[in-house]
């Protein structure tokens, strides 16, 4: 696959202990973007946030240290993104979706080496 020019950034506000269909959201995201084709994900663990219920969580304190934030990139172009902006709707529950336009200079993967 290659992408060059404009194309759209995903980011996904999620608890690290969200669940879809029995695993971790996170997990179930990335799968799902791969399975519809998208470009590429990642996924960061936040140290500390808030979110719409204004309930800090943070690796601070013991006590505060579960359901983390997570954030949750994808990159693709626009067409498919649109597409998969429905699915996202769908497995997130309690947290935020945005998209950000984006220019990719580079995009491209080591060639294999089997």
């Amino acid at each position: 696959m290659k992408i060059e020019g404009e194309a759209q950034l995903v980011r996904v506000y999620i608890g690290e202990n969200d669940t879809w269909h029995g695993k971790p959201l996170f997990e179930a995201i990335v799968l799902r973007a791969r399975e519809e084709g998208l470009a590429g994900a990642t996924v960061f663990r936040g140290i500390e946030g808030y979110g719409a219920s204004s309930r800090v969580h943070t690796t601070r304190l013991l006590e505060l240290s579960s359901d983390l934030p997570v954030v949750i990139e994808l990159i693709d172009v626009h067409e498919r993104v649109a597409r998969f902006l429905p699915i996202l709707d769908e497995m997130v529950g309690d947290g935020l979706v945005t998209t950000h336009p984006v220019h990719v200079v580079t995009y491209r993967a080591r060639p294999s080496t089997d």
